[in-house]
């Protein structure tokens, strides 16, 4: 996932760790909404699954944490778990083995396994601080535009086929997974989306909200918001409100047999990003500004039923700098996914490249890259004869983590597909 800041306030299942997408405004943004007197961000906090049918009642800031994960690697995927494809391998460095659950087929057995991949456009219904419309910022406009990226569609990253692994065009957190199993993978080992559209919602979204805060109830703002470069409106959201929103729209979903098990589960906003509570000014706006984080939800039930979903927006050119934008954060959060699930893969502690004590211990193959001054990997592609270019971002293989010298990637790499990312190991943290 993104380097996240997002707290999760509902009834919790599983102490599983994860971890969020976060990056700056640019100055045209922040000229727009204003500084915050807060104004961090890349802090680290905790994404736990979510217990389906337990919606909270009330927003609550508080400073809980989340405790470690309790589940252990199992040959073949994870046992009395109802949810997509898996399997489970494991590497050892300095003599402790790190079990890993990863989404598909095990590579060694081949096999092209295709997830369905739901997704519900989320359009926002944003009110002035009277309760009057302010404006409705549609989702539905960029949901073609996010199917015809690199995510869903596909592209041929490798041309020569004597590298090991065939040139044939394929979807982007494909194409990484096939580099990262390049030796040992079968040939034929593909794990690809299918994607469609479910469902198209609106929510209301209040320019005030009540949180409860150190016993007391304080009126805290719960969004601001600007126009972009393409004049399209981005929206900056308090995350407690957008969790609770999250999990409304989740049970919905599964609830209408629109969200599945089997499937990738994505409700897709538009130009939606999240910026933390502020406890020393409640009405100005906190931390800024989340871009994703993946998770799932549970029924806690034996067996249990997963709901495999994430968080991520479609990003206007300019909100962000570095590259970051289109499908950037949507791709961060696919390729986490696909490497780490059930948000349980434990790693070696790693540094984040040139930033000495800020460190993360888990398979969240998108987070080294994302401080990088090339983190994206322009990607164009061609639909009914227009050229697109997206900006999907690189990802950390799982030789970066796993300290592999030298890697047994493809190309001996330690990221892609942009291979000079990163090029040697992770840096550990003691």
């Amino acid at each position: 996932m993104f380097r996240k800041s997002i707290c999760l306030s509902a009834v919790l299942a599983l102490g599983m760790v994860g971890s969020s997408f976060a990056q700056n405004l640019s100055d045209s943004a922040q000229a727009q909404v204003g500084f915050s007197s807060n104004s961090s961000s890349g802090e680290i906090h905790s994404i736990r699954p979510q217990m389906i049918h337990s919606v909270p009642s009330e927003l609550v800031a508080d400073d809980s944490t989340n405790g470690p994960n309790a589940i252990a690697g199992n040959p073949g995927g994870v046992p009395n778990v109802i949810s997509i494809p898996n399997f489970t391998r494991s590497f050892t460095f300095n003599g402790v083995t790190f079990p890993y659950t990863m989404v598909g087929n095990d590579p060694s057995l081949g096999h092209r396994t295709t997830i369905p991949t739901k997704i519900v456009s989320v359009s926002l219904r944003l009110l002035n601080a009277d309760g009057t419309l302010f404006d409705t910022v549609d989702a539905t406009r960029f949901v073609q535009p996010a199917l015809n990226s690199p995510n869903f569609q596909k592209f041929k990253y490798e041309h020569d086929g004597s590298v090991g692994i065939p040139g044939e065009p394929t979807q982007f957190s494909d194409a990484i997974q096939r580099a990262e199993f390049a030796s040992t993978m079968d040939p034929n080992w593909h794990t690809e989306l299918a994607p469609s559209v479910v469902d198209n919602i609106t929510i209301t979204v209040p320019k005030f909200v009540n949180v409860r805060f150190r016993g007391q109830i304080v009126q805290a703002i719960n969004y601001q918001s600007g126009i972009a470069a393409d004049g399209n409106r981005f929206v900056l959201m308090f995350n407690l409100f957008f969790n609770q929103q999250l999990n409304i729209i989740m049970n919905n979903e599964i609830d209408a047999g629109n969200f599945t098990t089997d499937a990738f589960n994505l409700p897709l906003l538009p130009n939606t990003f999240l910026f933390s509570f502020n406890p020393n000014n409640p009405k100005a706006r906190g931390s800024c500004c989340v871009l994703g984080f993946h998770t799932y939800f549970t029924d806690g039930a034996v067996p249990e039923s997963r709901w495999i979903t994430q968080f991520a927006s479609w990003i206007s050119p300019g909100i962000f700098g570095g590259g970051f934008e289109d499908v950037t954060a949507i791709s961060h959060e696919i390729a986490e996914t696909y490497n780490d699930p059930f948000v349980n893969n434990a790693t070696p502690v790693w540094q984040f490249p040139g930033e000495p004590g800020a460190c993360q211990g888990n398979l969240e193959t998108g987070d080294p890259v994302e401080v990088l001054a090339n983190a994206t990997f322009p990607v164009t592609l061609k639909n009914k004869g227009v050229e697109t270019t997206y900006h999907p971002q690189t990802e950390a293989l799982l030789q970066w983590f796993a300290e592999t010298v030298p890697s047994d990637a493809l190309h001996g790499a330690y990221s892609y597909p942009d291979l000079t990312a990163l090029t040697a190991p992770a840096t550990l943290c003691h």
